[in-house]
C-alpha cells in the first residue's frame, strides 16, 4: 500500500482545509467504469470457479493500485498541469489494462502486464515528487515495482501458471505495506472517505448498465420491465446498505478522529481490503442480474442463481464488517439477510429469475425495514 506525506500532529495548530475531491479524478474514475464493465463481462461468459478465480486475480491487482493513486491524490492533489498530465498518462494505462481484461488470460495477458507496470511506474514516480522522504517512496515503490514485474512475467506464461504467477503478485499487497513502514505517514481523511464513497456509486453503475446490457434488444415485456425495476430495486438496497445512514460522514469522522498510525492501518483494512470484496460483491450481482433481465422468465443456471445471490450476500457481510469497525450498529438484519439469500437460488433455478429477483428484493427491503424501525435515521452534520 503507498503511503502519503507524512502530517504532523501539533496541538494549537488550526485545523487544515477541507480536501475535495478533484474533477480529474472523477474522470480518472470514468476509466475504473470500463474497467468494472470488462471485469463484469469476463466473469459472466465464464461463471465457473476457475473463472471467478481469474477475475478475483485481475481485480485484486488492479483494485490495488488504483487505491494508490487514491492516496497519492490524497498526499498531492492534481492541482499543476505536470500532475494532471501524468495521472492523465495513468489513466491511459488503466485503459489499456481494462481493454486486455477480457483475453487477459487467453493472449493479451503480456499487454496487461506492461501497461500494468507502466501505472506503477507513474505513481512511484509522482510519490517522488510529492514531498515524500526518498526511503519511504523507495521502499513503497520497490515493492509495487516487485508486483509489477509479476505481472508481466505472468502475462508471457498461460493456463495455471498465469494465474499462479499474479496469485502472487496479489499476496505482494499483504507485504508492502509492512515494507513501506505504514505508520509513518497520515492520511486526509475527508478526501480518502470521499473518493471510496464515490468508487462505490461507479460501481452501482455498473449494476444499473448490467440490466440494460441484458435486455439488449429485447421487446419491453411486463416480465422484462418487472425484472428491471426489481433488479434496481436492489441496487438501492445495496446504495442504503453503504449510505442509508449517513455511514460515509460517520466513517469520516471515525477516521479522522483516529491517531496517524491507526488511521492508515484501518485505511487498508477496510478501504482497500474491505472495499475489494465490496467491489467483488458488486461483480458478482452484475454478472447474475445481466442473465435474469435477458431471461426473467425462464429458469437460469445454478451459477447464475448463485453469482447473482452469492454476490449480494458477500457485499452484506462485507458492510457489516465495515460498519463494526466503526462502531455502527444494527448489523444483525443484514447478516440475517446474507444468510437468507441463499434460499433463493432455487428460484432461480427451478423457478424463474425474475421469482430470484423478487425474493432478493424483498429480503433486503424487510431487513432495512427492521432496521429503520429500531434505528430510525437521524441526519449526521458533515462538515
Amino acid at each position: 500500500m503507498t503511503a502519503p506525506h507524512p502530517i504532523r500532529d501539533v496541538p494549537g495548530t488550526e485545523a487544515e482545509p477541507a480536501l475535495k475531491v478533484a474533477p480529474l479524478e472523477l474522470f480518472l474514475d470514468l476509466v475504473f467504469v470500463f474497467t468494472i464493465t470488462q471485469l463484469t463481462g469476463s466473469l459472466a461468459h465464464h461463471l465457473t470457479v476457475g473463472g471467478l478465480a481469474q477475475v478475483l486475480v485481475m481485480l485484486a491487482v488492479i483494485w490495488w493500485m488504483y487505491d494508490a493513486f487514491i492516496w497519492l491524490t490524497n498526499a498531492m492533489p492534481p492541482s499543476n498541469h505536470g500532475r494532471r498530465g501524468l495521472l492523465m498518462l495513468a489513466m491511459g494505462g488503466f485503459l489499456v489494462i481494462s481493454l486486455s481484461v477480457p483475453h487477459a488470460f487467453e493472449g493479451s495477458g503480456v499487454v496487461f502486464g506492461w501497461a500494468y507496470l507502466v501505472v506503477v511506474a507513474v505513481h512511484t514516480g509522482m510519490f517522488a515528487a510529492s514531498g515524500v522522504v526518498l526511503p519511504s517512496v523507495l521502499r513503497m515503490g520497490g515493492a509495487n515495482l516487485v508486483g509489477g514485474a509479476l505481472v508481466v512475467f505472468g502475462g508471457y506464461c498461460t493456463g495455471g501458471v498465469q494465474l499462479a504467477v499474479w496469485t502472487v503478485a496479489f499476496a505482494m499487497q499483504f507485504v508492502t505495506p509492512w515494507v513501506a513502514r505504514l505508520p509513518e505517514f497520515r492520511l486526509r481523511a475527508d478526501h480518502f472517505v470521499e473518493r471510496h464513497g464515490l468508487i462505490v456509486i461507479i460501481a452501482f453503475g455498473e449494476s444499473v448498465i448490467a440490466i440494460g446490457v441484458g435486455a439488449g434488444g429485447l421487446d419491453l415485456s411486463l416480465p422484462l420491465i418487472a425484472v428491471a425495476l426489481l433488479s434496481l430495486a436492489v441496487c438501492v438496497g445495496l446504495w442504503w446498505a453503504y449510505f442509508g445512514h449517513d455511514d460515509d460522514a460517520r466513517a469520516e469522522h471515525h477516521m479522522a478522529a483516529l491517531p496517524s498510525a491507526r488511521r492508515n492501518w484501518t485505511a487498508v483494512t477496510v478501504y482497500y481490503l474491505g472495499h475489494g470484496g465490496l467491489l467483488l460483491g458488486i461483480l458478482l450481482f452484475a454478472a447474475g442480474v445481466k442473465s435474469a433481465v435477458a431471461h426473467p422468465g425462464a429458469p437460469g443456471t445454478l451459477p447464475q442463481a448463485g453469482a447473482l445471490a452469492g454476490g449480494i450476500a458477500l457485499y452484506l457481510v462485507v458492510n457489516t464488517a465495515v460498519r463494526r469497525t466503526f462502531g455502527l450498529t444494527p448489523n444483525l438484519p443484514r447478516l440475517t439477510a446474507a444468510a437468507l439469500l441463499p434460499a433463493t437460488v432455487p428460484l432461480g433455478t427451478a423457478v424463474s429469475a425474475l421469482a430470484q429477483v423478487a425474493a432478493t428484493a424483498a429480503v433486503l427491503a424487510a431487513a432495512f425495514t427492521h432496521e429503520l424501525r429500531r434505528s430510525p435515521v437521524a441526519d449526521f452534520p458533515r462538515d
